[in-house]
């Protein structure tokens, strides 16, 4: 079988982590967090920091698991070496069904609502839902037909996002901190009608909910791992990328939300839609405000991008090994481009129904209209797939405790313990906040997770045969 090359250093792997990770998701979940918290900004502040602590700490026990396995996916490699073949199989399988789409289709149209934004569509319009699936089209065909164009637009991406959040970050604390705007939003919060009041303590029953929000802006780290076979000394530069690069997300999106709280009140950005774009108009003016929302929009495409790197080999991971749906159809590599083209095609397919999923759910007329047992299967799809990974994650942990016999302390019980303690926090977060709409969520995945069983079997029947 064709091996993909190695052809990416250190710094295209943290620009990578950075990337995926940094930007789209708090440009996307700042005014969501706000409102999840009743604009309690201490609250919200704190969400961010429990959130941005199990990503650090799940990265740290992700890249001691990358010193020790490498093939051509990391989890999937990480869950065949711990649990085994069947198991890794199942990560996998839900990875490229329906981790990776979910967050994948949600950045084309995030990317599409900011560009269209300055144009002044709608986030619902069907010329935003159009241009986010031509987003979501070029994105695969720029990843498939040169990776290297792909990394050179993943690199200067990550700088040119890190502009609109830095220039917030240091301009809208010093402004808050000099004209009492910080403080007057640290000692509010707003009610129902929309109006900024006294606050009284830390919201602890808001904690929760609101550290499920910050999942999707701090997820994505992961999918550096997908391209550990062709990373330079991957088992010293993805640990390195991993721990890095997360640190540089949790850092830049605490000073980024403390700019975001200097620049504005908070109850003037839960009553725009415009969200991260509005900030920035109040805080420079229309005209550099408009500048720096074509900067966000620039910073989505560029996750998206990063997304769709590791989309482009979710199929092939598994046909790899054999496994999944024409394992010898889907891991063929373009002789031109020496990238999986065949299986990039299939999960294109899978990121187009999710998106549709993803309008039905959250942006349509149905979606509000929908009552009774059926709105369960209106789940955000931001959030709940995204923390199910989790789920998966904790098999793991626990057989690299059993396992890591060579590991010091640290790396075998400490860290994977905090990281099973995250990935339990973060499921019960998602229980608290999304209630009986887990319940919808868990039959869907139920079923697409049947599919898979029974293309596996069907697969190995084949072989046999």
């Amino acid at each position: 079988m064709a091996q993909l090359k190695r052809q990416y250093g250190l710094v295209t792997a943290i620009c990578m982590v950075v990337g995926i990770v940094v930007g789209s998701g708090v440009f996307f979940k700042a005014e969501a967090m706000l409102n999840i918290t009743k604009g309690d900004l201490p609250t919200a502040l704190i969400s961010w920091l429990i959130g941005g602590a199990v990503t650090v700490i799940s990265a740290y026990t992700f890249a001691v698991m990358g010193t020790q396995y490498e093939k051509v996916n990391g989890v999937v490699d990480y869950s065949e070496a711990l649990v085994g073949k069947g198991y890794a199989y199942y990560v996998g399988w839900f990875m490229v069904t329906i981790y990776y789409p979910a967050m994948t289709s949600a950045l084309a149209w995030l990317s599409a609502r900011y560009t269209m934004q300055l144009f002044g569509f709608s986030l619902t319009s069907a010329e935003t839902m159009t241009l986010a699936g031509v987003y979501l089209i070029a994105s695969f065909a720029l990843n498939t037909l040169s990776s290297k164009l792909a990394g050179k637009f993943q690199v200067s991406t990550t700088f040119i996002k890190l502009i609109p959040l830095l220039l917030m970050a240091v301009v809208g604390t010093i402004y808050g901190l000099k004209n009492g705007v910080t403080m007057a939003n640290m000692n509010s919060v707003v009610n129902e009608a929309g109006e900024a009041v006294a606050r009284h303590g830390i919201s602890w029953n808001l904690i929760l909910p609101g550290v499920c929000t910050s999942v999707f802006a701090y997820e994505g780290w992961v999918i550096a791992t997908s391209i550990n076979s062709e990373l330079k000394d991957s088992k010293k530069n993805l640990p390195r990328a991993l721990v890095l690069g997360t640190i540089i997300v949790v850092a830049v999106y605490m000073l980024y939300y403390l700019g975001i709280s200097g620049s504005i009140s908070t109850a003037d950005l839960l009553g725009s839609d415009e969200g991260a774009g509005f900030a920035f108009k109040s805080m420079f003016g229309q005209v550099a405000g408009t500048v720096l929302t074509v900067f966000i929009a620039v910073s989505c495409l560029g996750t998206l991008n990063g997304l769709t790197l590791a989309c482009d080999r979710g199929f092939y991971s598994l046909a790899a090994r054999n496994q999944g749906p024409a394992p010898k159809y889907l891991s063929k590599l373009d002789p031109a481009t020496n990238m999986p083209s065949n299986a990039a095609i299939i999960a294109l397919v899978f990121n187009v129904v999710w998106l549709f999923y993803f309008f039905m759910a959250n942006l349509s007329d149905a979606s509000a209209a929908a009552t009774g047992f059926a709105a369960n299967f209106l789940f955000d799809s931001t959030e709940l797939p995204l923390i199910c990974v989790y789920a998966f994650y904790i098999p793991i942990y626990v057989m690299l405790m059993a396992k890591g016999k060579g590991l010091n302390p640290l790396k075998r019980f400490i860290m994977p313990v905090l990281s099973l303690a995250g990935a339990c926090l973060f499921i019960y977060a998602a229980i608290t906040k999304h209630g009986s709409k887990n319940i919808g969520f868990i039959i869907v995945a139920a079923v697409i997770m049947t599919i898979g069983a029974f293309l596996r079997g069907k697969e190995k029947t084949e072989t046999k045969a």
